[in-house]
C-alpha cells in the first residue's frame, strides 16, 4: 500500500506571494482611515468651538399681537451678532419671525425682547444664533 503525503499542496494554501501587494493595502486602508478620523474631528471641533454666541429662551408671555420673550445670550467678550426666534399659533402656523442683534463687552446679555406676531402665538423658539 501507498502511503499518503502529510504536506499540503505548495501554493494552495497559506500565504501567496502577494504578500506585498496585502501590505500596501494594509497602508492605504490605515492613512484613509487616518485621514477620515482628521476630518471628523476637526469638523466636530470647528462646529463645538466655532460657536461665539448661543442663547435659550428663559420665559415667554404671548398677548394678540405680540411675544415677549426673555432670552439669556452667552457670547465672547466684543462679539456682535443676532438671534433668531418664531413664533407659531396653536394649529402650527408660523405667526411672527425677528432678529435680535447683541453686541458689546458683555459675555452674557440677559434682556427681554418683544416679537411681534400677526395672531396669537403660543411658543417662542430659538432658531439659532450667528455671530457677525
Amino acid at each position: 500500500m501507498s502511503t499518503a503525503s502529510t504536506q499540503l499542496p505548495q501554493g494552495r494554501y497559506g500565504r501567496s506571494s502577494d504578500v506585498r501587494t496585502d501590505r500596501t493595502l494594509k497602508i492605504v486602508g490605515s492613512v484613509l482611515g487616518a485621514v477620515l478620523l482628521a476630518v471628523v474631528g476637526w469638523f466636530g471641533w470647528h462646529y463645538v468651538a466655532g460657536t461665539a454666541i448661543s442663547a435659550q429662551v428663559i420665559t415667554f408671555q404671548a398677548t394678540d399681537n405680540a411675544v415677549r420673550v426673555h432670552l439669556e445670550v452667552h457670547k465672547d467678550a466684543g462679539t456682535a451678532g443676532y438671534c433668531t426666534l418664531r413664533s407659531q399659533s396653536a394649529d402650527g402656523t408660523e405667526v411672527g419671525r425677528a432678529d435680535f442683534r447683541f453686541s458689546g463687552s458683555d459675555t452674557r446679555v440677559d434682556q427681554v425682547v418683544t416679537l411681534r406676531t400677526t395672531a396669537r402665538g403660543t411658543t417662542a423658539e430659538l432658531l439659532g444664533c450667528h455671530s457677525d
